[in-house]
């Protein structure tokens, strides 16, 4: 960077990597923006080789899809990370997990399969809901009507100022349970514009029903990828394990031979 003249073009990556992260604890009620800044802070002290972007104010060519809300815990975060040289995808997630907070858990990298689109593979989020005070006969009955309806619409303030959209619509199934002193609201929600969040389907469940909610909920995102054909949602990630273990093959000898002696941090 040093010796680069201000605006000259950067190499281009030759390689990305794709990581799942969680957002637990008290880092739920932490904004994306913040968790975008500690993870740029954490690739600079893991001392990962990123590449950067051209211009006068180059920055680290990250990419992050489908963050959660402010307030929402998650175990199925993504990110994608572009480097200047090709590493190991365990090391540079151990690396870079080592320099994290507590609550920020990497918990997966694996190489991205050329020509594909991580965000194209991100089209619906698994959730819970944890409901304290709200009794299982009163959420289920809540539940059947939020399904039964055609439309639920909600209104919400969004940067574009505020809107009224269909909760119903990205909801793909929904079902009540019985939790530890709370009643459980497990749902998969499609990932539509305007985002539909799980306090819009809270809003949405409270507008055709007598739902009361005395305690604030806590809502956690437990998976987010592809919508199979049974609405479902699978790990975006499978594919490129895949193409690394075909593309992998020949190099699996000399990876096994390279951990023996403590060379290549195993994947």
């Amino acid at each position: 960077m040093a010796n680069k003249p201000p605006g000259a073009p950067q190499p281009a990556p030759v390689q990305r990597l794709r990581m799942r992260y969680t957002k637990r604890g008290r880092l739920r009620f932490t904004s994306h923006r913040d968790i975008a800044r500690v993870f740029e802070r954490a690739l600079r002290r893991a001392q990962v080789p990123m590449a950067y972007s051209s211009g006068f104010s180059p920055h680290p060519k990250v990419s992050w899809v489908g963050a959660a809300a402010t307030g929402v815990a998650s175990e199925a975060e993504y990110v994608e990370i572009a480097l200047a040289q090709v590493c190991d995808p365990e090391a540079i997630r151990a690396a870079l997990d080592a320099s994290l907070p507590d609550g920020i858990d990497l918990i997966e990298a694996v190489e991205a399969t050329p020509g594909t689109s991580l965000p194209d593979l991100v089209q619906a989020s698994s959730w819970v809901v944890e409901l304290g005070g709200v009794s299982l006969v009163d959420l289920s009955a809540a539940v059947a009507s939020f399904l039964a309806a055609q439309a639920v619409e909600v209104e919400r303030m969004t940067k574009n100022g505020r809107r009224v959209f269909d909760t119903r619509s990205a909801v793909v199934s929904m079902v009540a349970t019985e939790g530890d002193n709370c009643a459980i609201l497990a749902m998969v929600v499609q990932h539509v514009t305007p985002a539909v969040r799980p306090d819009d389907v809270l809003s949405g469940l409270r507008s055709v029903s007598d739902l009361v909610m005395l305690v604030p909920p806590a809502a956690t995102r437990l998976a987010q990828g592809p919508l199979t054909s049974d609405g479902e949602v699978a790990d975006p990630l499978a594919p490129d394990r895949f193409a690394a273990g075909n593309a992998g093959a020949s190099a699996g000898a000399t990876r096994q031979v390279d951990e023996v002696v403590g060379t290549t941090p195993p994947r």
